[in-house]
């Protein structure tokens, strides 16, 4: 019996291929390829879009680490929920929706964990990794605690605006709330974020 033909080199070379075509293939094609079975295509979603989850949660959480489990639990639920997934909502719109609830689920164990002490925390180097930006990082940690002082509702929505880019239309799709509740949660969440990230700011 001859040597299978579609191992090795040849494997190797679809591989390739179907990779190269899921970098230009729309969310819909690869979707309906994933929902059909195909493992591929699956793995290629979920590449595509986890910068995007990602940075959701790590907005969202306020810190890597549960910015890191936020991210996987919204992975998980993608996986899982695809084949349900219909075409009503974009792919994009349905896992930030996923990903704004992974957070929010997040941030309920977080605050249903006990406090650590800064007594248990090891000794850390904590200057500076050469390269980086002092004053970018000084800006994120600003922002960061600002953004956790919000209400989630509030941090969901400006983070959807103004680190993501989504439309008003997009967001209240995201939230599934109506599209003034978006603009006031926005208008809301950026004056609270002025006053905490410049408490000198005097209101005009």
């Amino acid at each position: 019996m001859p040597p299978d033909s579609t191992t090795g080199a040849d494997r190797a070379r679809r591989v390739h291929r179907a990779s190269r075509d899921d970098q230009v293939a729309s969310d819909e094609a690869i979707v309906k390829r994933a929902q059909a079975g195909d493992r591929d295509a699956l793995e290629a979603l979920l590449r595509r879009h986890y910068d995007r989850i990602y940075t959701v949660c790590r907005r969202m959480t306020g810190n890597d680490a549960d910015a890191a489990d936020a991210a996987q639990e919204a992975l998980i639920a993608v996986a899982r929920g695809l084949p349900g997934f219909d075409d009503r909502s974009r792919f994009s719109t349905w896992a930030y929706r996923i990903a704004v609830n992974c957070s929010i689920d997040e941030l309920r164990r977080r605050a249903r964990r006990p406090a650590v002490s800064l007594d248990e925390i090891p000794n850390r180097d904590v200057s500076t990794p050469p390269g980086a930006d002092p004053e970018g990082v000084a800006s994120r940690i600003d922002i960061d605690n600002a953004l956790r002082k919000l209400p989630a509702d509030f941090r969901a929505a400006v983070v959807l605006r103004d680190l993501c880019g989504l439309d008003y239309a997009e967001i209240a799709e995201v939230l599934q709330v109506p599209a003034g509740t978006v603009r006031s949660r926005i208008a809301r969440g950026r004056g609270s974020l002025v006053r905490l990230l410049d408490p000198t700011r005097i209101e005009p």
